[in-house]
């Protein structure tokens, strides 16, 4: 199996079974490569890998619940197992709070269910497959995160994004945030860190209310995936390119 493994790019995409993560899996086996489709709900997961294969994508199913250190342990066990190493990693699970969501009003329980995947989750799944990412020749990771996050964006006249969300968007600038120290830890490891903006993407995320399809918004993080050795790293982009913070 790692004599086969080694002649393609591993990938790991979290949250997978639906939506924008299934796309990047799609998107990503498009390429020729193999891509780990993690995701908790194991139906969910099964009937996801199945659709990928049936469409000619090397896909196999990671379980994988972000918020739990067994979960991510064992998922990272997995990869090692089959491939002996992680050249992609996509942290594209999240989650939402209520929206809009004003911060007078938040029931702090959702602050922290929010805070435990968008950010405490990356983190915890991120320092789990780091020692398989730096097997790899061309090591990269992606943080699925929003225009909601930018502080730059949240605070210029005339632009709407979508009303007060004391939840969900604090947890995408805390994620920047982080993607930005993971930048500065990893500088000259070969590793590149990048935080991607999908754009309005219709998901259950938003009651499908968004303007574009799941492929869509998979496309930018298809291309961070595939960055060049000499690529950017701790950078914010969507499909028009960096975004500010």
């Amino acid at each position: 199996m790692l004599a086969v493994m080694s002649e393609k790019t591993i990938a790991l995409v979290t949250g997978a079974n639906k939506g924008i993560g299934y796309e990047i899996a799609a998107g990503l086996g498009a390429l020729g490569w193999s891509v780990g489709v993690g995701a908790r709900n194991e139906r969910r997961r099964t009937d996801a890998v199945e659709k990928l294969r049936a469409s000619g994508v090397d896909a196999f199913g990671v379980h994988l619940d972000v918020t739990d250190d067994v979960s991510v342990t064992a998922a990272a066990q997995l990869i090692r197992e089959r491939a002996g190493r992680l050249d992609v990693l996509i942290n594209n699970a999240g989650v939402a709070g209520g929206w809009p969501e004003e911060p007078t009003t938040l029931d702090l329980e959702t602050v922290r269910r929010v805070v435990e995947t968008n950010v405490i989750g990356v983190i915890r799944v991120t320092n789990a497959m780091l020692p398989l990412l730096r097997a790899s020749a061309h090591p990269r990771i992606v943080n699925q995160s929003s225009h909601v996050g930018s502080l730059a964006l949240q605070t210029t006249p005339g632009v709407d994004l979508g009303g007060v969300s004391g939840a969900y968007a604090p947890t995408k600038t805390y994620l920047n945030a982080v993607t930005v120290q993971y930048a500065k830890e990893l500088s000259g490891t070969g590793i590149l860190i990048n935080s991607a903006c999908p754009g309005y993407v219709a998901t259950d995320l938003n009651a499908f209310s968004g303007t574009q399809t799941p492929e869509q918004g998979a496309a930018i993080a298809i291309r961070l995936a595939s960055l060049p050795d000499d690529g950017p790293t701790g950078q914010l982009f969507d499909d028009n390119g960096v975004v500010p913070w």
